[in-house]
């Protein structure tokens, strides 16, 4: 939706397909970090944007046993929005779509499901989908595949996917929340159990870390071990997991983390997930994806409009964007191995602050590193594609 966007405010002729019939799909990422921000406000939306209903972390915590420790303080980044917005992803998209709606060149359709790629030769020149209204082909001068870590276009297209391994998966569920609720903590971890919980504002998104395939050892546990596990781990929540009535209240999230040896080929091009999914840790996926979003149309809409794209031209995108993947993948994989996998292995263990986060709690002017690392990232975007009249 953004790529949509950027594309049409740059009068590139684009049609961006979106399978559902709207945006409202539960247990998508939800932070929106100032580097996001930033750009929002480079594309004069903020003050529109912010108007929506959100929420704000302006420092981040965590509570490791029954320590709490103090890790990020947004104040000193240097962005204009020195917090991270906590905003469901249906309102963000609708929003995009909303104000996409003056470009002429764009045009979102719901309800438009791709199922495979046109090609001729060795070219990609579009798509076929499904629609209501019967089926639908889509001829491009380019077609981008930013349809997620379960892709049907990088799928289609053959390319090759380098997987990192998980060790985790997550179950995401919602309880509502209650005034005296504390605030700024998201991540808690006990010796055998991983809890986050994201402010909805009027409710709390929750997710709780388990071994990878083990989705079926908790249905053999059980609701009430289940419940039972949620309580101990985030106590302020024991009052209220009763919410939970079934298993069909709690969704599984299938850890990836991968990424493609090569993200296009003639015609086409995947970017975010669809070119390398990431982990939830960090809450970093749907920032990196916007943040590929921007280089796209930085690096290829002046040449997609002018006729004048080359097939190496493509490439371009991912030499720009891969070293940031590869930083936040190779972060990522080391909490999932040195964090996650401990806690969710089973067994006795010491639980024990690490140094660093020691330091970090005691020392509030070192709090602003972690801060600029997850608010603006290793390679932060900036709008540089054109704006036509």
């Amino acid at each position: 939706m953004m790529l949509g966007f950027l594309m049409g405010r740059a009068g590139v002729k684009t049609v961006v397909l979106e399978k559902h019939a709207d945006f409202l799909r539960d247990f998508r990422g939800d932070t929106v970090h100032p580097s996001t921000l930033m750009i929002m406000q480079e594309l004069g939306l903020i003050e529109d944007f912010l108007k929506l209903p959100h929420s704000e972390i302006r420092a981040l915590s965590a509570e490791i046993g029954d320590t709490s420790v103090r890790i990020a303080d947004f104040a000193y980044v240097p962005a204009p929005c020195k917090f991270v917005a906590l905003m469901p992803q249906w309102d963000f998209l609708n929003f995009l779509a909303d104000k996409g709606r003056r470009f002429p060149a764009l045009k979102v359709m719901m309800s438009a499901e791709v199922t495979s790629l046109t090609e001729d030769g060795d070219r990609v020149v579009g798509v076929k989908a499904t629609t209501p209204g019967g089926p639908l082909e889509v001829r491009a001068d380019l077609v981008v595949g930013c349809d997620g870590r379960h892709s049907t276009v990088r799928a289609a297209s053959g390319l090759v996917v380098q997987d990192l391994g998980s060790p985790i998966d997550v179950l995401w569920f919602r309880l509502s929340k209650m005034p005296g609720d504390p605030e700024q903590v998201l991540g808690r971890l006990g010796a055998d159990s991983m809890i986050v919980t994201i402010d909805r504002t009027d409710y709390w998104q929750c997710a709780f870390v388990i071994g990878k395939g083990g989705i079926g050892h908790v249905h053999a546990e059980g609701l009430e071990a289940f419940k039972a596990a949620v309580a101990a781990g985030a106590r302020f929540l024991s009052d209220r997991v009763d919410e939970l009535k079934s298993f069909d209240d709690i969704k599984l999230l299938s850890v990836s983390v991968d990424r493609l040896t090569t993200w296009s080929k003639p015609g086409l091009l995947c970017i975010g997930d669809a070119a390398h999914a990431m982990s939830p840790v960090g809450g970093v996926g749907i920032n990196l994806a916007i943040q590929d979003a921007v280089a796209t149309a930085n690096i290829l809409a002046a040449n997609l409009k002018a006729g004048t794209l080359r097939d190496s031209d493509l490439d371009a995108v991912r030499q720009r964007r891969l070293f940031p993947v590869k930083v936040v993948q190779g972060l990522q994989v080391a909490v999932h191995n040195r964090v996650l996998k401990p806690v969710v292995s089973g067994g006795e263990r010491t639980l024990k602050v690490p140094w660093p986060l020691k330091v970090l709690d005691e020392v509030p002017w070192l709090r602003r590193w972690p801060a600029q690392f997850l608010g603006l990232g290793v390679r932060p975007e900036h709008v540089r594609s054109p704006d036509s009249p």
